[in-house]
């Protein structure tokens, strides 16, 4: 049994990164091939995050830098964690990763924004309010 497992494992691997090396096509809708534009959306959308990420750390001082690799990593650990919860309940299907890379793309756009958006705000500019004090709002 071990002497076939590790060949089995061998061409598995092998293989991955033929199909994951595919480029997006749209047309095709095929769960193979939505998993491959998925992955391809995460990537562009880490790509922006990367970018952000670079902009910031070019911007602040050190103590500031250290505050946002502390931030961005624990940003990281509930983003991983999150989208490992709410797709959960399709672990072990063929639709996994797809749902995976969607929620890795989603909270990852949702962080660009919030990366982008601080330095650029004004005092008073509601659009950059924060969650909390859009919800102060709301309740009165």
């Amino acid at each position: 049994m071990r002497r076939l497992f590790l060949p089995a494992c061998l061409v598995l691997l092998a293989t991955a990164p033929a199909a994951w090396g595919q480029e997006c096509d749209r047309n095709d809708d095929s769960q193979s091939m939505m998993t491959i534009c998925a992955n391809a959306d995460y990537e562009a959308a880490d790509a922006k995050l990367n970018a952000a990420y670079k902009d910031l750390v070019g911007d602040n001082d050190q103590k500031a830098n250290k505050l946002l690799q502390t931030a961005q990593r624990a940003w990281i650990a509930f983003r991983d964690a999150e989208c490992a919860y709410s797709t959960a309940d399709s672990e072990g299907g063929s639709i996994h990763p797809m749902e995976v890379s969607q929620c890795l793309t989603e909270l990852t756009n949702q962080r660009t924004k919030q990366l982008t958006s601080g330095p650029n705000c004004q005092e008073g500019d509601p659009s950059c309010a924060s969650p909390d004090e859009d919800e102060d709002q709301d309740i009165q």
